[in-house]
């Protein structure tokens, strides 16, 4: 089994769920923020210039079986590359063991 991350864009959010809801049987959301080549941007804010060093993305967490990381990973770099600087991060990460709180049981 292997964790899925995937940073992307706020707006691709919508799409990419719709794309991943016939393969994956569940998954996680979280808003995040942090900045990587594109370190970040100027704003004004009531005439005042000021720097936005992290950027709001958002975070997609699946555990998946083996067979189905590289049907994950091209749909989310198809559905959320915009082509500009910070369009995300995919990172797939090994998964020893998860354990059902509820039930107590262990898959490997």
């Amino acid at each position: 089994m292997k964790l899925v991350k995937c940073i992307i864009r706020l707006e691709k959010l919508p799409d990419v769920l719709e794309k991943l809801s016939p393969i994956v049987p569940g998954l996680t959301v979280s808003e995040v923020r942090g900045h990587g080549r594109q370190g970040g941007h100027t704003a004004v804010y009531r005439g005042v210039e000021y720097t936005v060093s992290l950027l709001p993305k958002i975070m997609i967490e699946i555990v998946i079986d083996d067979n189905n990381v590289e049907d994950i990973a091209r749909i989310v770099r198809e559905v959320a590359q915009t082509g500009e600087i910070g369009d995300g991060r995919i990172f797939v990460l090994p998964v020893e063991e998860v354990y059902h709180v509820r039930t107590g049981f262990m898959d490997r």
